[in-house]
């Protein structure tokens, strides 16, 4: 390709750099030493070492444990999206014998549970902030374990039966008899915030809870005014949800002679769920324990608390044993948090030549019944420009309540959806303008010198080479084969695309973090961290990079997590922070072990400080010499375990950032699409382990292909019920209708930590919804056809073929 072919313009110079948040003042001689380390296993392949344990059936997943004693609890729920609560009936339910007990909201509200303090809006200091229309914080609904007066969703928990056994519960469940006065209800996004639609909180009779605007707004209208080209189109990316292998599952026990509360569940960070639920019910944190071991999937859907936790913890209490609650594959559909939903209408403005002169958004995101998080809305708004330099931008960023299941924020939270609207606006720009799509990216792409980079709506990217990914994937993708391949399946009746995306996403996340190494006397490395993992293989990947801190083997570093009673402070795993986040942390913890035990050698050898080597694992100087271990052992006496804790706060985000190309088959008759090629390339900064980032990029690819070709979590807009509540409804990606993937890690390090970390773990998420359309608009732009809604089904396509063939028919009709 001819990367000459149009003519560059003059971009802005990088903007200052911020004061990194790592650092407090000058880096110490130790974390120096730490972060210029020769590395042994960082960036090496290094086997995950907790495989064995997960594949033998020795994981320690919610629903393994049991305790002595236990019952069993199932939910009431809700049939209508929207109703007054009346009288509730509970008797022929508590008249089964094996019925410990039916809980209602007047119970509740007697022993005084309260609301889930959810904390919506991202508290880090270069999130973008959403208010209220007149800027105020916005109003949330109040999120009661049971609902006070009205349910506002299908499958809204009203009363929870406790029982002997599982099925006794369920079955004592459908006698339980709710009356309910059923009210107007509103589903769809777009109907949320009409005049006239029915207000899901009197408190907010609009139903829109924010409205912010950001941007240059006289500067956007004047480049709009004198544009050459304007390019409008609006988008709705639809609702999916998770879909976690391990169903939520929580087994809760009240200690009634400490007083203590015990919660064993699976989540996205346990120090969080306890400082949560232990506000639910109303007691100091020590009360309450949480342990949360192998989580069987999360990405963010387990993030925040479900009532059900606090929930079976009251129940608990209520009846004197440990209550058990493990939730249907149907309940999961209906009201695990669920993911997307937002509308975005996009204009570009264009000069002659093919810049982008400015853009226009309006994003309006679906929080459901309860806003429990505002992450998708802040994290899309603040990226709305991708890869590209706009001059000027404006955004109206939105946020509306319907009586639907709560969205929360859903692997790459926010940025699949504004990748894909700038994406697809790229596309149809360049058929507008008559230029190839590939050149008008390359044009209007943000250079690496540029770095750092501030976009239109005051976003910092900290760096990356988007151009060098772009034409690296394109290279991988085999590019000048394309038009071969093409007419080869054109002989088999197979119409064939190639799709094409750009991204770049941020990963921001709570700032807090804490880690806490102790170098045992019987040579090991225990790591105290808080960031938890729900298969990502943290308890590899951070030993990799104790190991090399300290100079030790990796087989010697323990991971420790997931006990609230141990781990005390952490902000769990989500938003891409968690290597980041534990990375600089325990390097930093790292640091100060060495230099407390540079100051034990010195001591026990009579050595200056400053005089010692330290490298390997091993202080030498004078011409003597101890290996780590050695010297905690030989200390411990004195001065106690060889140990260091720090806790660490960043706030500054950092933009993984990359480029996806495929190509897909559609069959001429059925539509009928398959995957035939797949290639990214990803700039993940410094990568620790090349295995398990491959794998995250694997999934995450399955993950966006899963929601813009099968996902989707349907609901009936006339009487408010969801479609999809089983695998019979909802489709998912599986092995047998993914492609092999060509992944390339690119590495530009981040300045923003002493790794260069910035995050490999939604990078395959954040284009795949773009780059699939893409693909399937190119496979059938002989047929006229420009855009497709997700998902992108056989039914759709064929549709799209038929539709067009027929509108191409009467137009001929109409000509002769």
């Amino acid at each position: 390709m001819n990367k000459n072919a149009l003519p560059r313009r003059a971009v802005p110079a990088p903007t200052a750099s911020r004061e990194v948040s790592y650092r407090h003042g000058e880096p110490s001689p130790e974390l120096k030493l730490v972060t210029d380390a020769l590395f042994r296993h960082i960036g090496k392949p290094v086997p995950r070492k907790e495989d064995e344990r997960l594949i033998t059936g020795k994981g320690r997943f919610t629903d393994d444990f049991n305790l002595p004693g236990q019952v069993y609890a199932a939910m009431v729920r809700s049939p209508h999206p929207h109703a007054v609560i009346g009288r509730t009936d509970a008797s022929a339910a508590l008249a089964l014998p094996g019925v410990l007990a039916v809980l209602t909201p007047e119970d509740m509200l007697a022993d005084d549970l309260q609301p889930i303090p959810h904390n919506p809006v991202p508290s880090t200091n270069y999130d973008v902030k959403l208010r209220a229309s007149d800027g105020s914080f916005p109003f949330v609904g109040p999120h009661y374990p049971l609902p006070l007066k009205k349910v506002r969703h299908v499958g809204e928990v009203v009363a929870l039966v406790v029982a002997e056994t599982p099925a006794l519960a369920e079955e004592a469940s459908e006698l339980v008899d709710v009356e309910y006065d059923v009210l107007p209800h509103v589903t769809a996004t777009a109907e949320a915030f009409q005049e006239g639609a029915p207000a899901v909180w009197d408190e907010v009779p609009d139903n829109v809870l924010v409205d912010s605007r950001f941007g240059d707004e006289e500067g956007t209208d004047a480049a709009f005014r004198r544009a050459a080209h304007v390019v409008k189109r609006r988008f709705h990316i639809d609702r999916v949800t998770a879909v976690t292998i391990e169903p939520r599952a929580a087994l809760g026990h009240f200690d009634a002679e400490t007083g203590r509360y015990t919660l064993y569940a699976g989540s996205g960070g346990a120090v969080r769920q306890k400082g949560e639920i232990s506000k639910v019910l109303g007691v100091d944190r020590e009360r309450l324990r949480v342990l949360s071991f192998d989580v069987g999937g999360n990405f963010g859907a387990r993030n925040r608390v479900y009532v059900e936790f606090p929930l079976i913890l009251w129940a608990s209490r209520r009846v004197g044993r440990p209550v058990k609650f493990t939730a249907t594959r149907s309940e999961s559909f209906l009201t695990e948090y669920q993911g997307r939903d937002l509308i975005t209408t996009v204009e570009l403005a264009f000069d002659e030549a093919g810049y982008i002169l400015a853009m226009r958004a309006d994003n309006i995101s679906n929080v459901g019944a309860r806003c429990v998080s505002l992450s998708p809305l802040s994290k899309g708004s603040g990226l709305i420009s991708g890869s590209y330099h706009i001059p000027c931008a404006t955004l109206r960023a939105r946020a509306i309540f319907t009586n639907t299941m709560c969205t929360q924020a859903y692997r790459s939270s926010g940025r699949p959806e504004v990748t894909f609207a700038i994406e697809r606006m790229m596309d149809l720009a360049a058929e507008e303008l008559g230029m190839d799509r590939v050149e008008l990216r390359r044009r209007n792409l943000v250079p690496p010198d540029a770095m750092p980079y501030t976009n239109p709506v005051g976003q910092h990217y900290d760096s990356g080479e988007y151009e060098k990914n772009m034409d690296r994937a394109i290279e991988l993708s085999d590019w000048d084969g394309f038009e071969a391949r093409k007419a080869e399946a054109r002989a088999r009746g197979k119409l064939l695309g190639r799709g094409f995306a750009n991204y770049v996403e941020s990963s921001i996340g709570t700032p807090r973090e804490r880690a806490e190494i102790t170098v045992t006397e019987d040579g090991r490395v225990e790591v105290i961290i808080g960031t938890q993992p729900s298969g990502q293989g943290h308890e590899t990947s951070f030993a990799q990079v104790v190991a090399d801190m300290l100079g030790v083997p990796v087989e010697r570093v323990q991971i420790i997590l997931g006990d609230t009673d141990i781990v005390k402070e952490g902000g769990g795993s989500h938003s891409g922070r968690s290597m980041r986040h534990a990375g600089t942390v325990m390097a930093i913890a790292s640091a100060e072990l060495l230099a407390d035990a540079k100051s034990r050698f010195a001591d026990l050898h009579g050595i200056n400080s400053s005089d010692i080597d330290f490298h390997d694992g091993v202080f030498s100087a004078a011409g003597v010499s101890t290996d780590i271990f050695a010297l905690a052992q030989a200390t411990a006496a004195d001065k106690g375990a060889l140990h260091a804790a720090h806790t660490n706060e960043m706030h500054t985000p950092v933009f993984p950032n990359g480029t996806a190309i495929c190509e897909i088959e559609v069959c001429m008759h059925t539509g009928a699409p398959v995957i035939t090629r797949y290639v990214t390339v990803d700039d993940v900064g410094r990568c620790i382990n090349p295995l398990i980032v491959h794998g995250q990029t694997h999934g995450g690819i399955a993950q966006g292909v899963g929601q813009a070709m099968w996902e989707l979590c349907a609901i009936d807009e006339e009487t408010g019920q969801p479609s999809a509540g089983s695998f019979m409804d909802y489709g998912m990606p599986r092995s047998d209708n993914m492609p092999s993937f060509t992944c390339e890690i690119a590495e530009v390090h981040s300045p923003t930590n002493p790794l260069g970390i910035k995050a490999g773990g939604e990078g395959g998420t954040t284009p795949a919804l773009a780059v699939i359309v893409s693909a399937i608009v190119d496979a059938l732009s002989e047929f006229g056809v420009r855009d497709i809604s997700m998902p992108v089904t056989p039914q759709r396509i064929w549709q799209a073929m038929r539709s067009a063939q027929r509108n191409q028919d009467n137009l001929d009709r109409s000509n002769r």
